[in-house]
């Protein structure tokens, strides 16, 4: 119990640290960002050995995020083709062979938009149980269908047409008796 609260209390205070470091790498950022047109030409998640990025910067990142993988993006700005670190955030808003209004801070891309069009919002991901219900409801149907003869398609087709005839269809209802 005592050891909980001791581990408790060392990352309050580690956390508090790290949020601190964080605000001002925030205000640094904010200072250098500059707007700048760029032309993606490939995005990817790499280990930051691998990224092509400046070995400065490979040296100067901590021994631990050494292993994690960064998402890179590969751009044109101008006439030099160089790769930049993009915000975790924005990541899957890049969008891949198009040019683009990007804010910069030094080799950081910290917010993107779209030049001639605006950018598409990408497909949100399924998480596990709706997957899993997916996958349940298809097979439902499958067996549906399979038992009625007739493919999965004019099972569900014959079942979209089936709940729209239901609710337009007049309920018969007696009259009620008057006194």
């Amino acid at each position: 119990m005592v050891i909980l609260l001791i581990i408790l209390v060392v990352l309050y205070f580690v956390g508090r640290r790290l949020e601190k470091k964080q605000a001002e790498q925030q205000v640094q950022i904010d200072a250098a960002k500059q707007n700048v047109t760029l032309l993606i030409i490939d995005k990817k998640r790499l280990p930051i050995k691998e990224s092509g990025l400046p070995q400065q910067v490979i040296d100067s990142t901590p021994a631990l995020l050494r292993r994690s993988k960064l998402p890179i993006v590969k751009v044109k700005a101008g006439n030099r083709v160089m790769n930049m670190v993009a915000d975790e955030k924005i990541f899957d808003y890049i969008p891949v062979k198009k040019e683009v209004r990007a804010t910069v801070s030094g080799i950081y891309i910290t917010d993107v938009a779209g030049l001639h069009s605006s950018l598409d919002k990408p497909e949100e991901k399924k998480g596990l149980f709706s997957k899993i219900r997916g996958k349940a409801q298809d097979k439902q149907d499958e067996l549906r269908a399979e038992s009625r003869g007739a493919t999965v398609d004019e099972y569900r087709d014959s079942n979209r047409t089936a709940g729209t005839k239901r609710a337009t269809k007049k309920k018969y209802r007696p009259k009620k008796k008057k006194k």
